[in-house]
């Protein structure tokens, strides 16, 4: 995910809230650990800060809860600083954002064992192994938009009349230099010409308005989304195959002070059991619990655990 993308995605949930409950069978892996969980303040980084408080503090740890910090670049520090020692993070974000990096590694892990590698020399932080969720750009399009124009991926689009290919996106992505003009690009298909995307087929507007708009296929069939976003699974939204993998992978990731995982070597399997069963779809169905149906992080976070039988 990006730092751009943080400001769009939902609420800002306080720190300090989880559930206290036990794991099956009342076993206490963690007995006598302190350890403090931070996450960025949008809905997804709330709510995987509250499954991890929740879950570790079941096993028996003291958990300082520091979810919800605002801006993305407090999280960060805290962890840095070492005020914090477990954060969720994005492969995407570690690799342009934090290192400056130009490069479009598409293979998702390719991307995490490169940032994986530079966090552990540079910083000391453990990239554990990814979960198998992306939140990443990506374009989507109404399930009857999608059966009439027969397209499920981004070259179906290309591959399409002129008048079809219309497009909403946000500013922002407008403008990067890893956005919309270069995806078209990507795909054959260049912005302002005859014969590619007339400037008149796209039309600019706030991020969150793009899903209501695309759903309705007015004024575009195709608009951007991000992966994981509750609303695509709420307005029925088909997501397009980035099938010439012209988008950086943003992989979920559970990071860790390395002087922590040293201390507490049993939170590499605890929190693999949980990224273990993360996925696209859970995802948007978690978020659209809290944005779209007002439930508190807290307890959809509860909820999915006592739901895989992680807590009881």
């Amino acid at each position: 995910m990006t730092m751009s993308m943080l400001t769009g995605c939902g609420l800002v949930s306080s720190s300090g809230t989880f559930h206290h409950t036990t794991l099956p069978g009342g076993a206490q892996p963690l007995a006598g650990a302190k350890v403090v969980v931070t996450s960025k303040s949008f809905t997804e980084g709330v709510l995987l800060g509250k499954i991890t408080a929740t879950y570790l503090a079941a096993a028996g740890a003291h958990v300082t809860d520091l979810t919800g910090a605002p801006g993305s670049a407090s999280s960060r520090q805290a962890q840095l600083n070492g005020d914090a020692d477990i954060l969720w993070e994005y492969t995407g974000t570690g690799w342009v954002n934090y290192h400056n990096e130009t490069e479009t590694i598409s293979d998702p892990h390719e991307l995490w064992q490169r940032v994986h590698d530079i966090e552990k020399r540079d910083h000391n932080l453990e990239w554990l192994a990814p979960a198998n969720f992306n939140d990443t750009y990506a374009f989507g399009v109404s399930t009857p938009t999608a059966e009439r124009l027969k397209v499920t991926s981004l070259s179906d689009v290309a591959a399409l009349p002129v008048r079809d290919r219309t497009f909403c996106v946000d500013d922002e992505f407008f403008s990067r230099s890893d956005g919309f003009i270069p995806m078209l690009q990507k795909y054959g298909i260049p912005y302002n010409t005859p014969d590619g995307v007339p400037s008149g087929n796209v039309t600019r507007m706030d991020a969150g308005v793009v899903y209501t708009a695309t759903a309705k296929s007015a004024p575009c069939n195709f608009g951007m989304i991000y992966t994981t976003d509750g609303r695509v699974k709420n307005l029925k939204l088909v997501v397009l195959d980035d099938d010439k993998k012209f988008f950086l992978p943003y992989s979920g990731t559970a990071v860790v002070r390395g002087v922590i995982l040293d201390r507490y070597p049993q939170l590499r399997q605890l929190l693999a059991t949980i990224s273990g069963r993360l996925t696209n779809d859970l995802m948007q169905e978690l978020n659209g619990r809290v944005d779209i149906e007002g439930q508190d992080p807290a307890d959809v976070a509860y909820d999915w655990l006592k739901s895989q039988k992680l807590v009881e």
